[in-house]
């Protein structure tokens, strides 16, 4: 199966198609991944050695405008890449968030969004996933209908909703939109998310599923070392555990968190048996959000992170790489898992062809504390 991974960030993405094809008897080949990131993107080819991967803008390789004739980069890119089975993408969401305040929602990287849809008419593959916050719909471009326009124009059927991840296995709060395109009239995108039994069977996972047999494997430096907090901020995490609390009273938040602040999850400490709130790159720093451990005054350790975004523990986060290079990898990547449930059933309607064995894991019967059983070689 051919694959291309734009916006790929550290491969969660190209994690969870490549497990869902490997579902139906399926290889994956990775035809095309971009990202520019250079941190992001050593992590990504640490991890898949054999893709393609270009360090570059997607604006700079997909720069002509929708609906119009290709340019020269793009047809260079067209004739370079071939037939292409799945395209998937997850522009930087920055400017939709929640967490960002309305103005931002005109922040110029909302029309990285229609640039993968440029990337689509180039391409034309056979399934097409986008991946966004679920704020994107009341983008003030109105990217979601324009891009829904120009696909169905280029002869797509279109579907497009939000997500609860946690119905897909995965143990955190998360929240995500998933516009979906098909070519082929054999795949129906509005069924997606609708035809996996797994999801139901594995709800509501929570934060001990994901990270129990990690409480002990804190270390110095590395994935699994903690981040050092400010003084304050230890007695603050201390307080919580002692008080077996999960939220600060007023008078020991700051100053600007007091009375009615806007995010109550802010300084909080996580429950071991419900999910965690949307991981993000925020998770080493108590104010960023609910982050602190459940069961120790520290908050959460890139290993930790990475296993609440169900990031295989095979997943190479490269120990030469400093803590803003994983939290930005964990904290952007899309999880495996809910890609997988969300893709697998849909893959099988694509026509078949030869290419090279993946090194994936089984995610849906995946135990923490047991070592994920490699399979064959490494993703292309």
């Amino acid at each position: 199966m051919q694959l291309v991974d734009l916006f790929a960030g550290g491969g969660g993405l190209t994690i969870g198609v490549a497990e869902a094809a490997l579902r139906m008897g399926r290889g994956t080949e990775v035809a095309l991944a971009v990202e520019n990131d250079d941190r992001a993107a050593d992590i990504y080819g640490l991890n898949f050695h054999r893709a393609n991967l270009v360090r570059s803008s997607v604006e700079a390789l997909f720069d002509g405008e929708l609906a119009a004739p290709f340019t020269a980069s793009e047809r260079g890119i067209a004739l370079a890449v071939g037939e292409v089975d799945v395209l998937v993408a997850g522009p930087p969401c920055q400017g939709h968030s929640n967490l960002n305040n309305h103005t931002r929602r005109e922040d110029p990287r909302n029309a990285l969004y229609l640039r993968a849809v440029r990337a689509v008419e180039v391409l034309r593959p056979a399934l097409v996933v986008i991946e966004n916050v679920p704020t994107v719909r009341h983008d003030k471009g109105g990217v979601v209908e324009r891009a829904t326009q120009v696909l169905e124009a280029a002869g797509f059927s279109v579907a497009s909703d939000v997500f609860r991840l946690v119905e897909f296995g995965v143990p955190q709060r998360r929240r995500r939109h998933i516009l979906l395109a098909a070519m082929d009239d054999r795949i129906d995108p509005s069924v997606m998310g609708r035809s996996s039994s797994t999801c139901d069977d594995h709800a509501a996972r929570s934060v001990r599923w994901a990270i129990e047999d990690l409480v002990d494997q804190t270390t110095e430096s590395g994935p699994d070392a903690a981040s050092k907090p400010a003084p304050v901020n230890l007695e603050r995490m201390q307080w919580l555990i002692d008080q077996n609390e999960y939220d600060l009273p007023n008078p020991m938040r700051p100053k600007c968190h007091h009375g009615s602040h806007s995010y109550t999850s802010m300084y909080g400490r996580l429950r071991w048996d419900a999910p965690a709130q949307t991981i993000t790159t925020g998770f080493g720093c108590m104010g960023q959000g609910r982050f602190v451990h459940p069961a120790q005054p520290r908050t959460l350790t890139p290993h930790e992170a990475a296993r609440l975004q169900t990031l295989p523990d095979f997943f190479d986060l490269d120990t030469r790489k400093g803590r803003g290079a994983w939290a930005t990898v964990i904290g952007n990547a899309v999880p495996p898992l809910f890609i997988v449930h969300l893709l697998a059933p849909l893959l099988g309607a694509l026509p078949s062809r030869t290419v090279q064995e993946t090194r994936l894991v089984d995610l849906t019967s995946y135990e923490p504390s047991v070592p994920l059983a490699l399979i064959g070689d490494s993703v292309s």
